[in-house]
């Protein structure tokens, strides 16, 4: 009886012990075919069911031991599991829990997964966690051998790492608040763009045929494309409010996509008479795109049609179309042929409302990577895009460049808090008329998983002076003071000054800037300087400036204009003070004048005529070598007939210090050129 009790309970445990491994198989397999089908979040369900039915104490999960054998069995699977585990958190974007699998991982040492150190410091990194992040790429890269992509990327990564370091030091140049209302409702909501000055246009990924999302299935949906299995379209709505609230939030007016398909991400003309967005759909887990046009009929859009292949090419994507809002141009982002990459930004010419051939923006702006999202300010000739190929804070960063689509500056990242260690992209103006004052941005900073909508404002960065009169240092009201944008050559602000004497702009920092300060019969006075201080600081006290007063026709002494003796040759601390007058000038290119030189009484009438005038012509002389027009210059010796001080003492003795005042060199101001009036009936 006893060994029928001991069958019965052998054959009884197997059948437990197999139910277990099934289940164990079941978990781990459904997993795989969700992880190759690229449903990542569901993959992840799955591994993580697998893993609890492992058995695994704490001493047993130890680091692989170069010589010794590898890991085999119930641990070796365990391993597989995590690694999977990791990467499907990665692959949908939750970094937050990929971190925490992706450390175990790294801990176990084990060289089957040699890149699992790079994703590790990836996740620290989007993370927000810089230090920890550099210190596991730094020994990445000391311990990875191989010459591919991810080795290319790791001295990107160290590079955006201190880059985050150095940028938490400075002051932040953006308030940023996620936009209020219905807008942040349901999957992803992205690519806002302003279509009046109270009606937000968005594109949201929300259940198909339900007005109101079911925002409990959120982790579910990707930023942009629709996740498989799931109900979730995305298309164009719009909501209205004022400021950073918008609500009644409404589905665009407009024919809906073919099954299958998704659309979004749109410009509108700046007649408000063209829609210009992307249709997209996934086949075969790739991302097809093309951009179609929408023309407005009564307060419908009509049937898109998708625009020519000067714009969308077979077999590649175009997507995310911008219209600058001079009508010129539109801008969108694709991986066609002639790229530097992967997605590139190029352009086209509208002519008669018709793109022309595309022309890809050049390699001034794109990478070997992503390129994405342009906005264009054609007031500022300014271009702001996203882009991971560039050194920053992680993903996708915001970069300004300066040009006129025939050159553009080196791309400048636009810092925290516009960019976060995120994907931060489809920057919008709330204002056309101040783009870079307010507006709003598509960023996954506060998501596990999808782009949401921000709305930001520019903070008060402050200039500030003090303009006075040289002679009597008392504040030159009603003097005006114009800040020039130095790279931009273009005026940024202008102020008249009241009693105090005291003028405050608005600036960015880290950029030249010039002001200049004026005022009717004062030497207009330049003042270069650069606001890197603004980095660190809200404001920056410029240098006191002081003008100086004159009068047409009435002698100013230039003090320390020396010669060599019995000689017209300039010494080397006379030019230095002629400089001075040199930049008055450039200053004041309106202005003639007359440099003069006199003599003491020693010497002859004819001796002293001709050493002044000599002296007065090497002054003219160097003024124009110095870039100063000759047609604005008088040369005059006057000997020695003007004295200021007597030569000699009443006692007919010699008088030093009264020749040495004589022997003087003066410029007079002998006109202004008076300005046109302005013709205000002219047209350009």
């Amino acid at each position: 009886m006893k060994k029928i009790t001991l069958c019965w309970l052998l054959v009884f445990t197997g059948i437990i012990s197999s139910v277990q491994a099934q289940y164990v198989y079941d978990y781990k397999h459904t997993a795989d075919i969700y992880y190759n089908a690229r449903d990542y979040y569901s993959a992840a369900q799955y591994y993580n069911k697998a893993l609890g039915t492992f058995k695994v104490k704490p001493e047993q999960v130890l680091p692989y031991t170069i010589g010794g054998p590898p890991p085999s069995g119930k641990m070796k699977d365990y391993q597989q599991v995590v690694a999977r585990l990791a990467e499907s958190y990665r692959l949908y974007n939750d970094y937050g829990n990929a971190e925490t699998w992706y450390a175990q991982l790294v801990g176990f040492n084990n060289p089957q997964f040699p890149q699992a150190r790079y994703w590790y410091g990836v996740c620290l990194r989007a993370n927000g966690k810089y230090q920890e992040a550099l210190d596991q790429f730094n020994k990445f890269k000391q311990s990875y051998t191989a010459a591919d992509d991810i080795s290319t990327r790791t001295t990107l990564e160290i590079q955006t790492c201190e880059f985050a370091l150095e940028e938490e030091k400075k002051q932040p140049r953006f308030s940023i608040v996620k936009t209020a209302g219905t807008v942040n409702e349901g999957g992803a909501n992205y690519a806002p763009v302003m279509i009046d000055p109270n009606t937000l246009m968005f594109t949201s990924s929300r259940p198909e045929n339900m007005p109101v999302p079911n925002t409990t299935n959120e982790a579910k949906k990707n930023r942009e494309n629709k996740k498989a299995g799931t109900p979730y379209v995305n298309m164009l709505y719009t909501a209205t409010g004022a400021g950073n609230d918008f609500s009644n939030t409404q589905k665009v007016a407009m024919p809906d996509p073919p099954k299958g398909w998704d659309q979004g991400v749109a410009a509108v003309s700046p007649d408000g008479k063209f829609l210009y967005f992307t249709r997209w759909t996934l086949k075969n887990g790739l991302k097809q795109a093309n951009i179609c046009v929408s023309s407005r009929t009564g307060g419908k859009w009509s049937d898109p049609v998708p625009l020519g292949n000067n714009v969308n090419v077979d077999g590649y994507n175009s997507m995310q179309p911008f219209i600058t809002s001079d009508g010129k141009y539109l801008l969108f982002s694709s991986n066609r042929p002639g790229g530097m990459g992967k997605y590139d930004i190029w352009y086209s010419v509208i002519s008669n409302g018709t793109p022309g051939s595309a022309r890809n923006i050049g390699t001034a702006i794109n990478t070997k990577d992503e390129e994405q999202a342009p906005f264009y300010d054609s007031e500022k000739n300014l271009l702001v895009f996203s882009s991971d190929g560039r050194v920053g804070l992680g993903g996708m960063d915001f970069f300004s460049s300066e040009g006129d689509f025939g050159s553009w500056s080196v791309p400048k990242n636009m810092g925290k808090p516009l960019n976060s260690p995120k994907d931060d992209i489809y920057y919008t103006a709330l204002d056309n008329t101040h783009p870079f004052a307010s507006g709003f941005i598509s960023s996954d900073r506060e998501s596990v998983c999808c782009l949401e909508i921000f709305g930001i404002k520019r903070l008060r960065k402050i200039v500030s002076g003090l303009i006075i009169d040289c002679d009597t240092h008392k504040p030159l009201e009603g003097a005006t003071v114009t800040l020039m944008d130095s790279a931009r050559q273009k005026i940024v602000a202008k102020q008249t000054l009241d009693r105090t004497g005291r003028y405050t702009f608005e600036a960015d920092p880290s950029r030249q800037y010039k002001l200049m300060a004026e005022k009717e019969n004062y030497f207009t006075k330049g003042l270069p300087f650069r606001t890197d201080g603004l980095e660190t600081s809200d404001s920056l006290e410029n240098p006191t400036l002081c003008l100086k007063h004159y009068e047409i026709e009435k002698p100013i002494v230039i003090n320390n204009i020396f010669y060599d003796f019995n000689k017209a040759t300039l010494r080397e601390e006379s030019k230095v003070v002629l400089d001075t007058v040199v930049d008055m000038l450039k200053d004041n290119p309106k202005l003639t004048i007359e440099m003069a030189a006199h003599t003491d009484s020693i010497g002859s009438d004819k001796y002293n005529d001709k050493l002044s005038q000599q002296r007065a012509q090497a002054c003219v002389n160097y003024l124009i070598s110095k870039g100063i027009s000759s047609n604005r210059l008088i040369a005059k010796g006057y000997g020695k007939r003007r004295p200021i001080a007597p030569n000699s003492l009443p006692n007919h003795k010699d008088n030093p210090e009264g020749r040495q005042l004589n022997r003087r060199t003066e410029f007079t101001v002998l006109r202004r050129q008076v300005e046109a009036p302005v013709n205000n009936n002219q047209t350009e």
